[in-house]
Formats: C-alpha cells, sequence, structure tokens
C-alpha cells in the first residue's frame, strides 16, 4: 500500500473513532435524518465544519489553542449555555409534544433551513471539544507523518463526510419506529439529558 493512502486510512479511521459517539452534534443529525427535512445542508455543515477545523489543526492552530487556553475557556461558557437552552427545548417537546406536529411519516412538521443551519453551526462552533479533537489532537497526530501530513487531514475529513452522510440519510431506516409520538418523547428526552450532561461536564471543566 503506498504511504499515502495509508497515512490517509490512518487519518480516517481516527477521524471516526472521535466522531462516532453520542453527542450533541450528533443527536441533531440524527433528529434531522429522521424529520427527513434539510438533511443535506445539515451534512454539508457538519462535514465542511471539522474539514475546515482539521485543516486548521494541519495549519499549526493548535499551538495557538494550546498557548491562549481563554480561548477554550469561552467555547465552553458559551457552549454550554447554548446545549442547556436546546436540553430545555428538548425537554419541553418530551413533556408536552404538538400532537399536530407528528405524523406517520415518521418526523414533525418542516422546519425553516436557515434556523436549522445556524443550530447545527452553534452545535458544532461552540463546542470546545470539537476543537480539542480535530485541532488540536488530529492536528498534533496529522504533523506526526511530516510530508504526508496532509494525507492524514484528507482522510480525517473523508471519515467526517462518511460518519455524517450515513447518520443523517441513513436514519431514515428508524423512521417506521418513530411513526408513533411516542417514539419521539423518548429520542427528545434521551436528547435532553444528553445535552444538558454535555453542558454540566463542559462547566466543570472549567
Amino acid at each position: 500500500m503506498p504511504a499515502a493512502l495509508a497515512t490517509a486510512l490512518t487519518g480516517l479511521l481516527l477521524g471516526l473513532s472521535l466522531i462516532v459517539a453520542i453527542g450533541a452534534q450528533n443527536a441533531f443529525v440524527l433528529r434531522t435524518g429522521l424529520q427527513g427535512t434539510h438533511v443535506l445542508p445539515v451534512v454539508a455543515v457538519c462535514a465542511l465544519s471539522d474539514a475546515v477545523l482539521i485543516a486548521a489543526g494541519v495549519a499549526g492552530l493548535g499551538v495557538l489553542v494550546d498557548r491562549a487556553p481563554v480561548v477554550l475557556t469561552v467555547a465552553r461558557l458559551a457552549g454550554a449555555a447554548f446545549l442547556l437552552g436546546y436540553a430545555a427545548l428538548a425537554a419541553r417537546r418530551a413533556w408536552r409534544p404538538a400532537g399536530d406536529a407528528l405524523d406517520a411519516a415518521g418526523g414533525s412538521a418542516p422546519a425553516r433551513l436557515w434556523p436549522v443551519v445556524a443550530t447545527c453551526l452553534a452545535l458544532t462552533w461552540l463546542n470546545p471539544h470539537v476543537y480539542l479533537d480535530t485541532v488540536v489532537l488530529l492536528g498534533s497526530v496529522a504533523g506526526t507523518h511530516g510530508g504526508l501530513r496532509w494525507w492524514f487531514a484528507a482522510g480525517a475529513a473523508a471519515g467526517s463526510v462518511l460518519w455524517f452522510t450515513g447518520l443523517g440519510y441513513g436514519a431514515r431506516l428508524l423512521r417506521p419506529l418513530f411513526a408513533r409520538p411516542g417514539a419521539w418523547r423518548v429520542l427528545d428526552a434521551a436528547i435532553a439529558l444528553v445535552m444538558a450532561a454535555i453542558a454540566v461536564s463542559l462547566l466543570r471543566g472549567l
């Protein structure tokens, strides 16, 4: 196997290992996929954001983040506030679902594009963990590959594309389960707990 391809594969596997986990961003992509609305923009925002952050890490931004911890402190506070707000909205949907917004097709009434994109951007860029994973960790590992570091970055970015595409579009396989309003209430309750737990973990890290 050529060295460049092997390096790209290493980046792909490490990138997947970091993003394939239950988190605020993945929960949002899953819910969007289940609703079947604006899936492509959401997947594109997540994948492109990861690509930009990975490239920044490989280019050396990770060193700056390490030397300016106040950046992550601000991100922690802003991210925790946003996640708590989103958790509250999810909890409200779970407690008092809008019955007329649920249908047998397995989703809720279509939301407008820009609020969905803005929420996705906030969940991505206000999460300090994404900077630690992509900018600092992946950037540092990429640096160990010398002249092949951009192949590593390409592989890691490809991992993000594969994961978010599969999660967003693969969620439709679960739609028969979510044809029942009760399933949506369980999902929203789980999302609320995940968001709140992540927010608390961010605040405890200060």
